[in-house]
């Protein structure tokens, strides 16, 4: 838990330099979109406004997940982080749709843009972009928050490349429509950032099973114990894309009940190793109170009753 809490800390850290960081990017390319009339570089600099905004959610989610649990949070503020990485994601589809309206209307009246100011202000854009984004490489592994904002500033950085080439094509053919063009390039980018941040954090919202673990396999597995006889009304969830929960009943030979700390300790130890759930809730039963049934619907009466008269 130690080694958990230094981790966010040193997160946390370096999302609060990026803030810094990317702030001045963000005045610098406000001001020479302005100057040069570029949409490209405006549009990097709505995206860097979504960078700050997406450190600024993933700094304080990060916080918030070290907050304990409480009678009311009984599993902590892990979701926070969560919930802002699908703001993130949805902010960065508006941006992106923003992009695409004003870029189809300067396909049809294309104005004159002030390359070289454009170039200098990508540059030193794209500098500062790569700078943030190898702060968070290790960072984002640990959280889907920071994952969100890594790939925020990564996006950015190959934006900024596209208003490189933008300002390049223009300065040396004077095809003022690159402008354009690149910007809708950017929208794309921006937009395809964002689908797999939105999907991942749906996925843990609505409590599917995580991707990497095969239910059935589990299931499987669990079975394989000595002393296990079956496992039924099986839950695998995650509170986070890292943190990973399991509950079950779990069917064991008649014995007595300080013979099933070693059961337990093996089907602790499987999970752990194999699929990286570290929080078990397991039901040691000696009858199933729902035969055959694996997966058990949370309707009541949904399980037959046993001839002892439990579900």
């Amino acid at each position: 838990m130690h080694q958990h809490n230094h981790a966010h800390q040193a997160a946390g850290s370096r999302l609060i330099l990026g803030i810094g960081l990317s702030s001045v990017i963000l005045i610098a390319e406000a001001v020479g979109g302005l100057i040069s009339n570029s949409l490209a570089l405006l549009s990097d600099a709505g995206h860097v406004l979504a960078d700050i905004v997406a450190l600024s959610l993933s700094a304080y989610a990060l916080r918030q997940a070290q907050r304990p649990p409480s009678h009311r949070m009984t599993f902590g503020y892990h979701r926070i982080g969560v919930i802002v990485a699908i703001v993130n994601a949805v902010a960065i589809f508006a941006i992106a749709g923003i992009i695409f309206f004003e870029a189809v209307r300067r396909l049809q009246s294309p104005p004159d843009v002030d390359s070289s100011v454009m170039l200098v202000i990508a540059l030193l854009g794209l500098l500062a972009n790569l700078i943030v984004a190898f702060w968070l490489r290790e960072a984002r592994k640990e959280s889907l928050n920071v994952k969100s904002a890594f790939w925020h500033v990564l996006g950015d950085a190959l934006a900024s490349v596209g208003v490189i080439l933008g300002a390049l094509i223009i300065k040396l053919t004077g095809l003022a429509e690159a402008d354009a063009i690149i910007s809708i390039v950017i929208g794309l980018i921006i937009a395809a950032s964002a689908w797999g941040i939105l999907s991942e954090g749906i996925s843990v919202l609505l409590e599917s099973t995580p991707a990497h673990i095969d239910l059935n396999e589990l299931a499987g597995n669990l079975r394989n114990i000595p002393g296990i006889k079956e496992v039924h009304d099986l839950h695998v969830w995650s509170l986070t894309p890292n943190l990973h929960a399991l509950s079950s009943h779990i069917v064991i030979e008649d014995r007595l009940t300080s013979e099933t700390a070693l059961v337990r300790s093996q089907v602790e130890k499987l999970l752990a190793d194999r699929y990286e759930i570290n929080h078990t809730t397991l039901q040691l039963e000696c009858q199933s109170c729902c035969p055959g049934g694996q997966l058990c619907t949370l309707e009541p009466g949904s399980c037959p009753l046993t001839p002892d008269g439990e579900h």
